[in-house]
């Protein structure tokens, strides 16, 4: 199970501030989601303990193997990084303040609000600004249609006519590297590898570039984190209170709404409902379930699904290929590489072509992230060949990165005329020793210096003549 990307960012932080954080059980309980297995197992096993326990006690929780004394010693290490466990005098205790803030989440009680606080269910504000309720069908689709709105503006590079993100989320889309600074922004190579990626990862990335951007922004960075604990533990359906939010909080909620994860009827309205995008935050269910984002996560599910999250991509070796789709945004990432002819209700048709690959490969994109996007969305007929794409398409793919890079240009200095032999061993083996030396050729008695290095190279020639040497 791999290790969750908030995780991390949650270790490099102060223990006054994760103490802070574990303040609020919606926190505790979130970090606790957060770990793994064996982790929660630890946790649990010290939370309802009222004393520290012997290290001698715990040894005896795992199997005499070296493989499970490895995974405990990690363990305990992890949940020492994050604060979590303190060892003293050859004992370990769960750190107090946790330890209160997770019995209070799993047993109730309290006045800490750090729930949220809900509205009342028979006063509820409609979209249409009408007394009723927002149903769960609503918020779903309002989270694709942000979420759908931010990917394709990636894919489309603005150029395509529809709905454009806030310009909040496009300063975050260029600060995190995933579109270039350029105007007008295109898809960098980090960006086509975040589409890769699923949609927790990708909800995350870009949630961790929010965090690094409240830091610059001189916000509370615990409170932006318990807001979206906060979030990841409320009801889906159920609307809250906006009045019990911090001045940090309502800042956050604005920003947040452009990425889907809340919804308000107006942007002053009091009180604002959790989307699927935000309940999920800590959790293994799918952050969307819409009819229009099935199979646009652009990682495949083999387990399930629709025929589209099985893989929907027919490549020949004649580099034709065939898309079984009607997603626009899984054409629009297509178009980012292929060449496409023809578009039907439910298939496109293009290929790949020098043009379109060398246009990919000039937005940063390289040949192995279109292979790996292709084989990632390999139709299941595709899967019964080995490889998947065949190594014809791979070469060439290849080939024209190749084609691309085999050119390189280096600012420098050509050094020729040398009078003797020794002369240009010497001043080139001192090149080297500087690790400036770029080309050479000793048939001749040349060789081509970085820039960086020709006012040293400069001055051992100069003093080698005045030496006489």
């Amino acid at each position: 199970m791999a290790e969750h990307a908030l995780l991390p960012f949650l270790r490099a932080q102060s223990q006054n501030s994760l103490t802070r954080l574990y303040g609020r059980p919606s926190a505790c309980l979130s970090v606790s989601r957060l770990l793994q297995p064996l982790e929660q197992q630890i946790v649990m096993s010290l939370l309802w303990l009222e004393a520290p326990v012997a290290m001698a006690s715990i040894s005896s929780w795992t199997l005499p193997t070296k493989d499970a004394q490895r995974q405990w010693e990690a363990a305990i290490g992890s949940l020492n990084s994050l604060h979590l466990i303190s060892e003293t005098r050859g004992a370990i205790d769960l750190n107090p303040m946790f330890r209160a803030g997770l019995r209070t989440a799993i047993l109730g009680g309290g006045t800490h609000q750090s729930f949220g606080v809900p509205c009342d269910k028979s006063d509820k504000e409609g979209k249409d600004g009408k007394r009723g309720a927002v149903t769960i069908d609503f918020l779903d689709k309002h989270a694709s249609q942000k979420w759908e709105t931010i990917l394709h503006y990636m894919v489309s590079s603005g150029t395509e006519q529809g709905m454009k993100p806030s310009e909040g989320v496009l300063y975050l889309l260029r600060n995190g590297g995933l579109m270039s600074s350029a105007t007008p922004s295109t898809i960098t190579s980090k960006g086509f590898q975040f589409l890769l990626r699923p949609p927790h990862a990708q909800l995350w990335d870009l949630l961790s570039q929010f965090l690094q951007m409240s830091e610059d922004r001189g916000m509370d960075l615990v409170e932006v984190l318990s807001f979206l604990f906060m979030l990841s533990t409320m009801e889906l359906g159920q609307d809250y209170f906006t009045e019990f939010l911090t001045e940090t909080q309502e800042v956050m909620l604005e920003d947040l709404r452009d990425y889907g994860l809340v919804y308000q009827r107006k942007a002053k309205s009091k009180r604002f409902h959790p989307t699927r995008l935000a309940t999920t935050l800590t959790s293994s269910l799918p952050p969307l379930l819409s009819s229009s984002m099935k199979g646009s996560s652009l990682e495949s599910n083999p387990a399930g699904g629709t025929p589209d999250s099985q893989g929907f991509i027919i490549i020949e070796t004649n580099y034709r290929l065939y898309a079984y789709t009607d997603n626009p945004l899984q054409v629009a990432v297509l178009n980012l590489f292929v060449a496409l002819k023809s578009r039907f209700p439910n298939l496109v048709v293009g290929a790949l072509s020098r043009e379109s690959v060398k246009r990919a490969l000039d937005n940063g994109i390289t040949a192995d992230q279109i292979i790996s996007y292709l084989t990632t969305h390999a139709h299941p007929m595709m899967r019964k060949n080995n490889p998947i794409i065949s190594s014809t398409v791979q070469d060439q793919i290849r080939i024209w990165e190749n084609e691309r890079n085999r050119v390189r240009t280096e600012e420098g200095y050509l050094y020729n005329d040398f009078r003797t032999e020794r002369d240009y061993q010497d001043v080139l083996q001192y090149a080297r020793q500087l690790g400036m030396v770029v080309w050479e050729s000793d048939a001749k008695k040349i060789f081509f210096g970085r820039l960086a290095g020709h006012e040293n190279i400069r001055s051992f020639i100069s003093r080698r003549t005045q030496s006489g040497m």
